[in-house]
């Protein structure tokens, strides 16, 4: 995984809507995620190679179309190695306070 452009992908809010709608329902084309979009279909098209190149969505061709899928694995390793390690921290902190206000 190439993490700097895993997070570069995710730094704009038109890329993280793509993700969105993709999550609501994948394997659009890009027709289909236009119609929620407000910008020109050379616009996504670019939006969409950034997340390609991140490998956050991957697509397939059917006939003359080509259906986008999003790809969670580079998201879960950022979970991993940037937000999980903090997480297991911030609820051992939450359960010492636990068991002290409830004078355990």
């Amino acid at each position: 995984m190439d993490a700097d452009k895993v997070f570069k992908a995710l730094g704009d809010a038109t890329r993280r809507k793509l993700l969105d709608l993709l999550c609501e329902r994948n394997g659009q084309t890009l027709g289909q995620l236009c119609e929620n979009l407000d910008m020109a279909r050379q616009s996504a098209t670019q939006h969409l190679g950034i997340l390609e190149e991140a490998s956050l969505v991957s697509t397939v061709r059917r006939g003359r179309e080509k259906l986008h899928f999003i790809n969670p694995v580079p998201l879960h390793d950022v979970y991993e190695r940037w937000v999980r390690k903090f997480e297991r921290e911030r609820l051992s902190l939450l359960h010492d306070l636990k068991k002290e206000l409830e004078g355990e």
